[in-house]
């Protein structure tokens, strides 16, 4: 049996989204694991502002890098 190349693209995608899914569950997991040995138990509402402000950081990072290495290697959209 065949596999049509739209179909094997679109296993390729969800395979990606889950695994990416399943390692960014793991980050989330270790960076508020790292944050709560600053912070105080029971910091509430603050631990969270600093986590969510760090996490965002870091996300803005890595899709700067991404979008830089995709116009290196694809071009500039026009």
């Amino acid at each position: 049996m065949e596999l049509k190349p739209t179909y094997l693209g679109t296993m390729l995608s969800l395979a990606t989204v889950a695994f990416g899914f399943i390692a960014a569950s793991a980050w989330n997991k270790a960076i508020g694991d790292i944050i709560a040995i600053w912070l105080k138990p029971g910091a509430g509402a603050a631990a969270e502002v600093v986590y969510a402000i760090i996490v965002t950081i870091i996300a803005i990072a890595v899709i700067q890098n991404l979008a830089k290495i995709a116009e290196r290697d694809v071009g500039p959209k026009v």
